[in-house]
């Protein structure tokens, strides 16, 4: 596997040069660079408030740094937005709201659309084929709030499915979920990863970092490693981004 101060840009999917973000003067993220490769499926890796969200929302421009550049495939992120489908944190989506399972889906369309059109017969067939990918073909009329939560997190997949990107960030997937809905999510993801997807996920176990990814960039506030699992998650990284609890957290799924 390459390594990572031996990739091009024109080999990376994502690419961001010194990336400093702040809340309040507070920095949230320091002096971040990241080359992700193409094809590959990344998890980003860290203690709470280690600024995860924060970087996955400001690769994709939903937060001005107060420093740095990211670039994807090598242009701007207002250039490429109809390359990335994204999948939000659980918490962050209000589940009362009065739609059903299709209609969030189709909602990941509008970037192909506009926002101003009405999906087409193709939009709906698009989606409730991505509603059948992740096992929820019969929930398509279910109003969102009669889900459970893994059935909820597998309509977001279906949502980020229906945008055919090529770069997806998916933020805390597994979250809320059974292990049933965990191996059907990891199995989909690898299946975008074999099509040459490029797949970045906020991810907490760090148990399943091997058998689930390829790359991993330990974090917290500034990146203390990245690269392969294999290079990357050594008891030395993991003590600087965990502290003492990294030994416990290597036995133990991590609960948030």
């Amino acid at each position: 596997m390459v390594k990572p101060d031996r990739l091009t840009d024109l080999e990376c999917a994502v690419v961001v040069q010194d990336l400093t973000v702040a809340y309040k003067e507070k920095p949230v993220l320091w002096d971040i660079d990241l080359k992700i490769p193409k094809g590959v499926l990344l998890a980003i890796v860290g203690p709470n408030g280690a600024g995860k969200t924060t970087l996955l929302r400001s690769i994709m421009g939903m937060i001005k740094p107060a420093a740095g550049n990211v670039a994807i495939f090598g242009q701007s992120i207002a250039a490429k937005k109809r390359s990335i489908g994204y999948m939000p944190q659980r918490g962050t989506v209000d589940w009362d709201f009065p739609t059903d399972a299709l209609d969030v889906v189709m909602m990941g369309r509008y970037g192909h659309i506009g926002w101003f059109k009405r999906p087409s017969v193709n939009d709906k067939k698009l989606s409730l084929e991505a509603l059948d990918r992740v096992g929820m073909a019969d929930f398509a009329s279910r109003p969102l709030n009669q889900l459970s939560g893994g059935q909820q997190q597998r309509v977001f997949l279906a949502r980020a499915l229906v945008q055919d990107a090529d770069l997806y960030f998916m933020d805390e997937p597994f979250v809320g979920v059974d292990a049933v809905t965990e191996q059907a999510i990891i199995e989909l993801l690898k299946e975008l990863r074999n099509q040459s997807k490029t797949v970045v996920v906020v991810h907490h176990d760090l148990q399943t970092l091997a058998d689930y990814f390829d790359w991993v960039s330990l974090l917290n506030v500034r990146q203390i490693a990245y690269g392969s699992v294999a290079d990357v998650l050594t008891p030395e990284n993991l003590k600087i981004t965990y502290g003492g609890r990294s030994s416990f957290l290597m036995h133990n799924p991590v609960i948030t």
